[in-house]
């Protein structure tokens, strides 16, 4: 891969400042490393995160953030602040912290939040009377449609933020990837039981529209763009093999490379549902278990600057593939609100599978930890250039201003001004849930 940047992108900051933080961070990896394996023990699920809360937070009261927990009204997200001497840029490293059902930390959430803690305690030390603000924005249930970042968006959390930034862990390392866009979706069907022995011809099987259901995705697949992914399980299949099943449910997932597309395949999905309904002598509802996450737009600028920071540390890093396959996550509904990076670092041998059992234990390694503090280096100097150099900042704003005028926004702020984010659209998937970013600072 190559880490190559262009045109007017400001020029990294002298080697002296990376030394510094290189310096700090070796001095904060066995905190990092401690915290990190702390929250690996104890997964938790979606917004039940409180040990990492608590261990996170910990750690940043010591190192002098003010910290408020439950966030946007959410018990387990957190804010912890860093106010400078002087007024400037506020910006944010988020953290996530929830597990998966069944396999634990197999995404490896455990390295981001001790990671990016880490790299904000060391931007901080780094970069001593810094201007404007530094923050942790603990933000949970990413995870399984819980879309926690948009919640906290939505309450107001990130309300003048200028950037935000974290990185993901990996099998392999790109400065920039695409993600879908996906839809989080439950398909109820009712029908009638019966004795499934005695009189089935009585009943109408829940179960048998839910099989149909499925076996109409399957059907749909070859017809259906190649980017697009459908997938799901039975989460309800009845109680008893000898009572037709009155009640079934299939949870599952639609995605594809925009939230558009994603919007008009799920359309094709109730129908589905509805034939799968009307054939069987059941009723259907299909309804949203969480926002639709957004397709991410990764800020080329933040992450060519991340990524030369990590390859002088030894990483062999640049853009991802536009054709690797991708999963979802929250951040994308966030990257149309601010410019924000979320590269990902090797930190499981190549091919290991993200999700799974070897993915977790490969999150508890030492390969691992050396790799995250590589990664929270290269976002602390991302965070340090952001709040000291005012050409860097402009430089990112201005790439997310073109883009949110390509995607039929005008970049100005809502009033012509030029100086604000302008209205968002859609952040949670719904109309409502528009809004524009205000100040965080005085």
């Amino acid at each position: 891969m190559s880490g190559t940047t262009t045109g007017s992108t400001p020029a990294p900051a002298p080697a002296s400042s990376l030394k510094r933080l290189t310096d700090e961070l070796t001095v904060l990896r066995p905190r990092m490393e401690e915290v990190s394996r702390a929250v690996h023990a104890r997964p938790e699920l979606k917004f039940a995160e409180f040990h990492a809360l608590e261990v996170l937070t910990g750690w940043l009261a010591e190192a002098g953030f003010t910290v408020e927990t439950g966030a946007g009204g959410v018990d387990t997200a957190f804010v912890a602040v860093h106010q400078g001497s002087t007024p400037g840029p506020c910006v944010a490293v988020l953290a996530e912290y929830d597990a998966l059902p069944a396999v634990g930390h197999g995404c490896g959430h455990n390295l981001i939040a001790a990671g990016g803690t880490a790299a904000a305690i060391a931007a901080v030390r780094a970069l001593p009377g810094h201007p404007g603000t530094i923050a942790v924005i603990g933000t949970p249930g990413e995870e399984m449609g819980g879309a926690g970042k948009v919640l906290l968006a939505e309450a107001g959390v990130f309300d003048g933020v200028d950037a935000a930034v974290m990185f993901h862990p990996s099998d392999r390392s790109a400065t920039t990837q695409h993600a879908l866009a996906a839809a989080h979706l439950r398909a109820d069907f009712a029908g009638v039981s019966a004795h499934a022995a005695k009189t089935p011809w009585e009943g109408r099987s829940a179960l048998a529209a839910a099989q149909l259901f499925l076996n109409a995705l399957d059907s749909m697949r070859q017809f259906i763009p190649p980017t697009a992914r459908l997938h799901g399980i039975v989460s309800d299949g009845g109680q008893a093999p000898n009572v037709v099943p009155s009640r079934a449910a299939v949870d599952f997932y639609v995605r594809d490379t925009t939230s558009a597309a994603t919007e008009a395949l799920v359309e094709r999905v109730r129908a589905a549902a509805r034939g799968a309904a009307l054939a069987t002598g059941t009723e259907a509802a299909v309804t949203e278990t969480g926002a639709l996450y957004a397709e991410r737009r990764d800020n080329s600028v933040l992450a060519a600057r991340f990524g030369a920071t990590v390859r002088a540390l030894g990483v062999d890093i640049g853009p991802g593939a536009p054709d690797e396959p991708a999963g979802s996550s929250d951040i994308g509904n966030l990257s149309q609100l601010l410019p924000v990076i979320h590269p990902y670092v090797q930190t499981a041998a190549f091919g290991t599978p993200s999700h799974s059992d070897a993915m977790r234990d490969a999150s508890a390694t030492a390969f691992a930890h050396d790799r995250t503090q590589i990664a929270a280096t290269g976002l602390a100097r991302v965070v340090t250039d952001l709040v000291a150099d005012p050409e860097f900042l402009a430089a990112a704003r201005a790439e997310f201003e073109a883009a949110e005028f390509e995607a039929g926004g005008d970049g100005s702020g809502g009033d012509g001004s030029g100086g604000d984010a302008g209205e968002i659209r859609n952040i949670g998937g719904r109309p409502d849930g528009a809004r524009r970013l205000r100040p965080c600072r005085s």
